[in-house]
């Protein structure tokens, strides 16, 4: 019987096909760099060919159908609050009105489901699939997989915010037609302002959800169960929104996190009020801070094995 013949060992500092034979001082491979590893088109491209990417997007862009059917059919409703109430009266009179009524009806639940679960699923997802360390053995380095699954989490994020918003003003102005805003504080707006202070609304919310975004990547890098990182998320945004609710709390609700979450009611009148947005944003990014220092110092020093 004949000998198999295997392939020789690798030599460090020799590469085939006429490459370059110099090794590399440090160590790694020759043409290696490590702000070239996983970009962001390459990961966003991973990200959008997902079932639940591309699920969720597809709700947000059937949520205005799916109000508008429910207008159609059941007509108006009691509105559980005075700001309520007046969105709920006016969605029906104009495209404009019933996009906002579409962002107030998605600000509290859905997004903040989709920024947690775009979020959430960036770290534990691939650990759940057990893909994590191969990422870190191609290598890349770990600040720079944090930071470019958040680039691509929040672009999807924001690709949200805005299909719903583009959504819902489309198919409002198609069946109510292209009348002015009536703003929750009584103003009434012409359409092409309407239009600029419906999209500083969506900025807002952009900016005010990191909180969440923050949130959502440290329970990622803490669990390599995705479910938790993003159930997790959603359960303590819904704690805050109850203790909101909590008037023996007093003034220690202005620094819970939710306490601002409609604050881009104000930026629909003729008149902007920034005190309550600037404070919206400014929360937001306080606590968006925070989680993500805890999170960037958990990862350094979480022991990948899966």
């Amino acid at each position: 019987m004949h000998d198999v013949e295997t392939a020789p060992e690798p030599v460090a500092g020799h590469v085939a096909a006429g490459g370059d034979v110099r090794g590399r001082s440090d160590g790694s491979a020759a043409g290696y760099h490590a702000q070239r590893t996983l970009p962001v088109s390459v990961e966003l491209w991973r990200q959008f060919t997902r079932r639940r990417t591309r699920s969720m997007l597809a709700f947000l862009a059937a949520l205005p159908l799916f109000l508008l059917v429910a207008f159609e059919l059941g007509g108006g409703g009691d509105g559980g609050g005075t700001e309520t109430q007046s969105l709920l009266e006016n969605a029906t009179s104009s495209g404009l009105n019933f996009a906002v009524f579409t962002l107030f009806i998605a600000t509290n639940v859905l997004l903040i489901a989709m920024v947690a679960l775009f979020f959430g699923d960036t770290v534990a997802g691939e650990a759940s699939w057990s893909s994590l360390r191969y990422l870190l053995a191609a290598p890349v380095p770990r600040a720079r997989l944090l930071r470019q699954k958040a680039i691509v989490a929040t672009l999807l994020t924001t690709a949200g915010l805005v299909l719903l918003t583009v959504v819902a003003l489309v198919v409002g102005v198609w069946w109510y037609g292209g009348g002015a805003l009536h703003a929750p504080g009584g103003e009434v707006v012409p359409f092409p302002a309407g239009v600029v202070r419906l999209a500083g609304a969506v900025v807002y919310l952009a900016v005010h959800l990191m909180w969440i975004a923050g949130l959502a990547l440290w329970l990622s890098v803490s669990t390599d169960a995705p479910l938790g990182a993003v159930g997790g998320t959603v359960v303590v945004a819904i704690g805050s929104q109850i203790l909101d609710e909590a008037t023996a709390l007093g003034e220690l609700r202005r620094y819970l996190p939710t306490h601002h979450s409609t604050a881009w009611f104000d930026l629909l009148g003729n008149e902007v009020a920034w005190a309550a947005p600037a404070g919206g944003i400014f929360a937001g990014m306080a606590y968006a801070t925070v989680f993500v220092l805890l999170a960037l110092y958990r990862f350094h020093r979480k022991d990948i094995t899966s």
